[in-house]
């Protein structure tokens, strides 16, 4: 039924052969087999991968925040002012912004890489703290994207918000 399968126990990680039911299975005495290590592995070479890539992002939006001054005397040079549209917020205003962006970009790369680094380390060397402070990281992650989803979402619905009280005070007026 079940087939034969290397697995680790947790907390110590000890390979062993056997056959074993989700019967045989305490919750105290988690398996991993050789399937979950390989999902795992491969999870951290993604994510280190997506770290790099939310890093670059992160590093070409603070070269662009810090260059918006420039950008909108240019822009300012070659449209003229007033067909600019973002002149009215001014440089700084928009530098601020980047940099926040590039700020929120950061820190969940951040958590990426630090995922990725345990992790590898806690699969390939059975190290059980490694492995749980990269979950940690992991789950750090997703708090971080479902706080800032919720905000944006409440963004939203605020946003919908005023423009039916607009529409409705537009149309009464």
């Amino acid at each position: 039924m079940f087939r034969k399968a290397k697995t680790y126990s947790l907390p110590y990680l000890i390979m062993e052969e056997n056959e074993q039911s989700l019967s045989e299975t305490s919750q105290s005495n988690l398996v991993i087999s050789e399937d979950i290590r390989s999902y795992l592995y491969e999870s951290a070479k993604w994510t280190k991968f997506l770290a790099i890539v939310g890093f670059v992002f992160t590093a070409l939006m603070v070269m662009v925040s810090l260059s918006v001054g420039s950008l909108m005397t240019a822009m300012n040079n070659a449209v003229g002012e007033q067909h600019n549209p973002y002149a009215a917020m001014g440089s700084g205003v928009l530098t601020v912004f980047l940099l926040l962006t590039a700020v929120i970009y950061f820190y969940p790369s951040f958590l990426l890489l630090k995922f990725s680094n345990a992790t590898k380390q806690g699969v390939l060397y059975g190290d059980q703290e490694s492995l749980n402070a990269g979950l940690s990281k992991l789950k750090s992650f997703f708090k971080f994207w479902g706080v800032l989803m919720i905000i944006v979402l409440g963004l939203y619905a605020l946003m919908l918000l005023f423009a039916i009280v607009a529409g409705v005070a537009a149309s009464m007026a």
